[in-house]
Parts: C-alpha cells; structure tokens; sequence
C-alpha cells in the first residue's frame, strides 16, 4: 500500500490522538523512542492507550540525572511500559577511567562521544528491532531544524516517522499531562546535545 504522506499530513496534523491511532492502525511493527525528558509523559501515555505493549526505546547514556532515573521508574510502573533500553558498548564508569568527564560540545572529541552514547546505540535498536513505524516526541518549538518537519515522514530506508505533537505547543502539553494526572520531569541534562535548542544529530539522520 503506497502512503499519501501529504494527505495524511493534512488529514491528521494536527490530531496527535487521530494520527497515533492511524499509524498504529497500519498493522506494521512500531516503536516508540523516548528520552524521558520533560512532558515524555505525553507520547508514551498516547501511544499505550492503543497499543500498551508497543515496545518503548531508550537510549541510556548513563548521564542521565538522579532525577531522570527516579522519573523512568515511575513512568513505566504507571504506563506499564515495555521498556527495552539500549546502553553504549561500554560503561560511563569504563569510558570516564580512560577519557574523563564528557567534553563539551567545542571539544573536537564531542562528535565521537554523541555516536557512543546516543547514535551507535539508536543504529543497533534500529537493526536488532526492525521497526516499520517509529513514534517520537519531536515538537516544532524545540529547533528551527523540528520546525521544518512534518509529523508523517518517511527516510530512505522507507521507516515511517511519525511525531504526533510536532505541532503542540508547551502549555498544550502540559493540559494533556494534567487531564491524564501523568507525571513529569524538569530535572533532565542530556550531554550530547548540552544546550537545549540544539540537535544531536539522531534525527537529523533519521
């Protein structure tokens, strides 16, 4: 079945709900990626209400803070998510013993750093699992790269993305947390990206 990624563009934009239940609806095998920054709670709530065991990705640095870490525990025990989390090929504790603290990002070794932790982790998730629809909580506000983004795109490898509040604003966000009494988390630092306007590099590749 050929999609019309235009129409459906145009037909459920701007339903976060309505475009979740689409994707879904296409039978083909789905994940949904998730970092556990603030108002997560979002997609992860949408996207269980249709499917509750779409496996659920998370890519772990290890840098994540205290917070964070309290934050998936509670998230998952409430959703009753099916967490599979990717982890770099070696430990935090093993790469700091030979490199040190993480650079920053005018450090010529941030690059490599971003592909350990976060990238070649995303690239195995992606062989070992084979989605055909991958779900994310991309939102135009965050970059002027996520603004240019429409929420049904569709890569060279022909997976389907689909970011069901790319156009929901922050307070739109919110009101959803509070109408479904999901939890949140402002306490989230992520060090391949450090300044939160800027991209990592993960969907820029994807």
């Amino acid at each position: 079945m050929e999609l019309d990624i235009d129409s459906i563009n145009q037909q459920h934009g701007h339903d976060p709900e309505a475009l979740t239940r689409w994707a879904l609806s296409l039978g083909k095998r789905a994940i949904c990626t998730t970092n556990f920054r603030p108002f997560e709670a979002v997609i992860l709530h949408m996207v269980t209400q249709v499917q509750p065991d779409i496996p659920v990705v998370w890519m772990d640095s290890g840098y994540n803070t205290p917070a964070t870490y309290r934050f998936v525990d509670e998230v998952v025990k409430r959703l009753g998510l099916n967490l599979i989390t990717y982890h770099p090929q070696r430990s935090r504790a093993h790469r700091e013993a030979l490199e040190g603290d993480f650079p920053g990002i005018d450090d010529p070794r941030h690059a490599a750093f971003t592909e350990e932790v976060k990238l070649e982790p995303f690239q195995r998730a992606l062989r070992e699992m084979a989605p055909e629809v991958w779900f994310t909580a991309l939102r135009a506000e965050d970059t002027a790269e996520r603004a240019r983004m429409q929420p049904v795109s569709r890569n060279a490898d022909g997976l389907i993305k689909v970011a069901p509040v790319l156009h929901w604003t922050a307070k739109e966000m919110y009101q959803y947390l509070q109408q479904h009494d999901l939890p949140n988390n402002f306490d989230y630092f992520d060090p391949t990206k450090v300044e939160e306007k800027r991209e990592c590099g993960l969907h820029l590749q994807h």
